[in-house]
């Protein structure tokens, strides 16, 4: 059932990984490929494997009567696997003695959000790859579009749209790295029995272990994991640096959406960005969805790190404290995800007003251009401080840089109107950023890079 919510924060592919259903069919397939996997090398009949199998699909288990079972239980492993040995048994009691064979419960449910975490990164690979093209077409088409850069939320000097797309860019291309790197190391089973020796299974433990992992078409590490979370913090991490990133962007893009700013917006669509009491109101609605993720992810992420600090062999309350949260993150990350792509796909950048809000501080903005020409024949220190004082009297007068700076008779020796011209015009003091968006560009996955 769909919460009021979850559309707005919650992207639809990821509510469906992690929802009651998805959960339960993790486990589900965990306890299939188990019985699988023993049946191929002779620890169970195969008939048993055949009879288990065709037992463990979610839509014949009843999620809230588990969720009640799971209260005293302590989690809802535990009563899925005594209903799925029901379920099997009504079928076959032989095969019913063998579902969960040699496992623990932490076994079906941490190869079960193996599982998920495994969609998961396909799904979140896939949008940042989407995202990450928007931003390169848009780097790409403004490479040389300029507009303020600001520094302390003040104008500073010019930049270029390009330029602030493809930061963005890179940073989505560093954290699509990141989560491809953690794959080996997080997409493996969990299979250690009851307190992670295999003993139950006597001599063939390896063998099942390997088996299992070869079903699952999962990596088999070196030893069961269940009390060191490194794998699973490391997946919060992540996520919480790419939401942190996306939070980035989500507040650059609603600041220039601001009425007094007006240089890119979020694209129109009916009923979108609108007010209950003011018409003409433009709201940034899918920056404010990807902020507030990167405002209650790291919490989040801080939770999956605290229960780093497990009890011994097995957990208590600490692993209970992951069941809600790295869903939470991975669903939270995946919607504002979603937003933000289509915010970018569709942006609207207004250069006109972009080029209006340049000239608004009428020359000074590029202040720093003149000091610097004046810098060789007058030192760094006394340029800066003459351009320093010839700011502070246009602001003053509320005249342009060009004019006081025109006046000046030490100005006057070394530069002429047509350099002041050249020198206060914000579109020839661009600096080496048409060259940072190429190097971004050309740097990206599958492209020759170039240096």
């Amino acid at each position: 059932m769909t919460g009021l919510l979850d559309p707005l924060f919650r992207a639809e592919g990821m509510r469906e990984i992690f929802s009651d259903g998805g959960r339960l069919q993790g486990m589900l397939d965990f306890e299939a490929a188990l019985a699988h996997a023993e049946a191929r090398i002779g620890v169970i009949p195969k008939k048993a494997a055949l009879a288990i199998g065709a037992a463990c699909q979610a839509n014949l288990f009843n999620v809230r009567t588990l969720g009640r079972a799971a209260v005293p239980a302590g989690n809802p492993a535990i009563p899925m696997v005594k209903a799925l040995t029901a379920l099997v048994a009504q079928k076959d009691k032989v095969a019913a003695g063998y579902v969960h064979w040699g496992a623990t419960s932490q076994d079906a449910m941490d190869t079960g959000l193996v599982l998920q975490l495994r969609r998961t990164f396909e799904l979140i690979d896939r949008d940042v790859a989407r995202l990450a093209q928007a931003l390169a077409s848009a780097a790409k088409k403004h490479r040389k579009t300029p507009l303020a850069g600001r520094t302390w939320l003040q104008q500073a000097v010019p930049v270029t749209f390009g330029l602030k797309a493809a930061a963005a860019l890179s940073a989505l291309d560093r954290h699509r790295e990141r989560l491809r790197e953690l794959r080996p190391r997080v997409l493996v089973i969990q299979f250690g029995g009851a307190a992670g020796t295999l003993a139950s299974l006597g001599v063939r433990g390896l063998d099942v272990a390997n088996a299992l992992a070869a079903h699952l078409k999962l990596g088999n590490p070196d030893i069961p994991w269940h009390a060191h979370r490194d794998r699973i913090a490391e997946v919060a991490t992540a996520l919480g640096l790419l939401t942190g990133t996306l939070g980035k962007i989500a507040k650059d893009l609603s600041l220039l959406m601001q009425t007094e700013v007006g240089e890119a917006l979020e694209p129109l669509a009916p009923g979108k960005g609108g007010s209950s009491s003011m018409p003409h109101k433009r709201n940034p609605v899918d920056a404010a969805i990807a902020l507030a993720a990167a405002t209650k992810v790291p919490a989040l992420v801080s939770v999956m790190l605290s229960a780093m600090a497990q009890e011994h062999e097995r957990g208590l309350g600490n692993w209970h404290a992951e069941w809600e949260t790295l869903p939470e993150i991975c669903m939270l990350c995946a919607g504002a995800l979603d937003h933000l792509t289509q915010a970018i796909e569709g942006l609207e950048v207004d250069p006109k007003r972009m080029r209006r809000n340049l000239d608004i501080t009428q020359g000074l903005i590029v202040a720093e251009a003149v000091s610097a020409a004046l810098a060789p024949n007058l030192g760094r220190e006394a340029a800066h401080a003459l351009v320093e004082e010839a700011s502070r009297r246009a602001v003053g007068q509320q005249i342009p840089l060009r004019d006081v700076l025109a006046k000046d008779a030490k100005v006057g020796k070394l530069l002429s109107l047509a350099d002041l011209d050249r020198l206060l015009d914000p579109a020839n003091y661009l600096g080496m950023s048409e060259q940072f968006v190429d190097r971004v560009l050309a740097s990206r996955p599958g492209r020759r890079k170039k240096i």
